[in-house]
């Protein structure tokens, strides 16, 4: 991992290229030792190969600013934490060439119960795909390219 930032129950940081099964299994790891949620929700993003008019996604390079994603980051999950019962949350977001069929963000989140941890998940992930000064080139298998749409 890259740049990593934790502070008030919230874990952010960049990963450069994709997130590996093992990287999953840390952050997991990370939230057994807190023991008062009852529930954990996982958000995994994963790069499609998708058909588009330049042809189909072999990739997307994603670039960033990183010092104005991180500070969104960290807003996004205080805002989240004040309208949720939140415990802790964890997000790794892929910097540069992520391919098709590999992980590209990891949300995390624990809550005292499965039905908050499962709104509060979605509320953070919809955010972040809005706001989060982060950029995705889709590049084709016939190597032209397309930028990133985040619906």
């Amino acid at each position: 991992m890259e740049k990593e930032e934790k502070h008030n129950g919230i874990h952010f940081s960049f990963n450069e290229g994709a997130i590996l099964p093992i990287e999953v299994a840390e952050q997991l790891n990370d939230f057994s030792r807190v023991f008062n949620v009852g529930a954990y929700s996982i958000f995994l993003g994963q790069v499609r190969k998708d058909k588009i008019q330049e042809g189909v996604i072999e990739s997307i390079e994603y670039t960033a600013n990183t010092e104005m994603s991180t500070a969104q980051f960290f807003t996004i999950c205080e805002e989240a934490k004040e309208k949720y019962a939140i415990e802790k949350v964890s997000i790794v977001h892929s910097l540069g060439i992520v391919n098709a069929g590999e992980l590209c963000l990891l949300v995390i989140v624990a809550c005292g119960h499965r039905k908050e941890s499962f709104i509060a998940c979605e509320y953070i992930v919809e955010r972040l795909k809005k706001e989060v000064p982060i950029w995705g080139k889709e590049i084709c298998e016939n190597k032209s390219h397309q930028w990133k749409v985040n619906k």
